[in-house]
């Protein structure tokens, strides 16, 4: 039996990095893996080992019951989002050893279990599965089947193991066998499991054992939660430009522009454009690109009071514009001022990790312009906005067509650049001199980070990883140093990047060290 691995001795909690949790890919684009079981076998304690401790942010998913839990993992480079589905009951019939339905247990007590129970019978289901659990497995691409390895096997893994088999055969089952503290006492236990057919792994969620293998197995059968390469594309692929910004600053009209024709209703009343709409462009470099006019969109509190479904609609469509876009347009009024919404889209930019081109429109409306008028600008743009200080600013005059084909060659440029992937030489070459220039301070106690290779893990946005003796001796100022470092010698203007760090202390000496004891502790046997 070869060694069991834990979570921490590859990832301690000290590595797991909020501020770099924070950018990476949005919660429902994440490949789910749901979490299911019979009560008691300890589904909770695995789901809190698996996502750990300060990452185990565990809240209600709006408008789901709160007995499914979520919160998200990631092991090496590859994240999910895990599901706690709550526990799943084989309902014995009265005097006999047999099975009326699945329930759903928790917060719901006898009164829920014999409703559930009387529901199955009336649907003459041989099992019932509560319905906000049946959906988690349903969404899931991987589904963790776990059971109680010192109870042995029972009625109800049975029966869950059926259902699993005959419902859900396009997923991947891992069978867990919790509560195998001893490695090798842990793989006899196990091999009992094999009867529900599906390959048990031992594992212990109160000590760790075997959840490093679990998690091997659970990234195996997920597709890389990182951005698609641009080597394994379609030659086919459009890229896409979102045009948004706060209601009448002259998207439609950008539009019209560009695409030639009059593709969106172009008013003076706000509002005007209610959907997202597409149209395709050809560019300077022969490239197709699809362009994505989206309505304005407004602070929350004003749709409210405006009581227009059709705008809150609307709205709703505009976020998910930006969401699929590869480059956002960010117009903003040259004749007005820069408000909080501006600079929340802007974080959302961010946060979505698209690239932008900050378009100030109506450029021909400001008085008295000179050759300095657009440096005083760029200051207080770069000021109120200050996440999109890599963004480039294009300024134009839609209404008679002015520089607005500079808004296209600026989105070609910046979706080049987020595109773009860097040699680990090249790369590991310009953080090492940026080290050198500016060393990591030391802590209070002498301890100093080291750096030990960086990669460029994923494009679109360009992510890097930072391999470190311990993350926690980067400090928040450091990391965005390390950022400009980047910036100024490799460029990556118009996109965001993201530096994520982790911990190697120790990992591979530890479970080479691991696997030597068990080794010599199996020989024993």
């Amino acid at each position: 039996m070869h060694a069991s691995r834990s979570v921490e001795s590859y990832f301690p909690e000290e590595d797991r990095d909020p501020v770099a949790q924070e950018y990476l890919v949005p919660d429902h684009l994440l490949p789910k893996v749901a979490i299911v079981g019979r009560p008691n076998v300890g589904k909770s304690a695995l789901f809190n080992r698996l996502v750990g401790g300060d990452l185990a942010i565990v809240n209600d998913e709006p408008g789901v019951t709160r007995d499914r839990l979520y919160a998200r993992g990631f092991w090496g480079l590859t994240e999910f989002m895990l599901v706690d589905t709550g526990g799943l009951l084989s309902v014995p019939k009265s005097g006999n050893v047999g099975v009326d339905g699945i329930a759903i247990t928790r917060g719901g007590g006898q009164d829920a279990l014999s409703a559930a129970v009387k529901e199955a019978h009336m649907a003459g289901l041989p099992a019932m599965i509560e319905r906000q659990a049946a959906v988690a497995i349903e969404d899931a691409k991987t589904v963790i089947f776990v059971v109680d390895g010192q109870a042995g096997v029972t009625s109800a893994d049975k029966d869950i193991a059926n259902w699993l088999r005959k419902n859900h055969s396009n997923k991947k089952i891992i069978l867990a066998v919790n509560k195998c503290e001893s490695p090798t006492k842990g793989f006899q236990q196990a091999i009992e499991f094999w009867s529900l057919g599906f390959e048990p792994m031992g594992v212990s969620a109160i000590s760790g054992t075997g959840t490093g293998d679990l998690l091997d197995a659970v990234c195996l059968g997920l597709e890389s939660s990182k951005v698609e390469d641009v080597s394994s594309e379609d030659d086919t692929r459009v890229p896409s430009i979102a045009i948004i910004g706060k209601p009448n600053v002259g998207k439609s009209s950008i539009l019209n522009a560009l695409v030639g024709e009059e593709r969106s209703i172009v008013s003076p009343v706000s509002g005007t454009t209610r959907d997202a709409i597409d149209s395709e462009v050809t560019g300077p470099d022969g490239q197709v690109y699809r362009l994505i006019d989206t309505a304005g969109i407004r602070r929350r509190t004003a749709v409210a009071a405006g009581g227009s479904k059709t705008e809150e609609l609307s709205v709703n469509r505009a976020f998910r514009a930006i969401r699929r876009a590869d480059v956002v347009a960010l117009v903003i009024d040259a004749m007005a001022c820069i408000t909080e919404q501006d600079w929340k889209l802007s974080e959302r930019i961010v946060k979505e990790g698209k690239g932008c081109v900050i378009v100030v429109n109506k450029w021909d409306t400001v008085p008295d312009k000179d050759h300095k008028s657009t440096v005083h600008y760029e200051q207080d743009v770069r000021e109120k906005l200050r996440g999109l200080e890599w963004a480039p600013i294009v300024y134009t005059s839609a209404i008679d067509g002015k520089r607005v084909t500079k808004i296209l060659d600026a989105a070609i440029e910046v979706e080049k650049e987020r595109s773009r992937r860097l040699t680990t030489a090249i790369l590991n070459q310009v953080v090492h001199e940026a080290m050198a220039l500016n060393p990591p301070p030391r802590t209070r106690g002498g301890k100093k980070g080291r750096l030990y290779y960086c990669t460029q893990a994923a494009v679109r946005p360009p992510t890097f990883v930072f391999f470190v003796n311990e993350a926690q001796l980067f400090p928040d100022v450091y990391r965005r140093y390390m950022e400009k470092q980047l910036r100024s010698n490799v460029g990556y203007r118009g996109t965001p990047i993201r530096l994520l760090w982790r911990s190697k202390k120790k990992s591979d000496k530890d479970s080479k060290e691991s696997s030597s004891k068990e080794a010599l502790a199996e020989t024993s046997v």
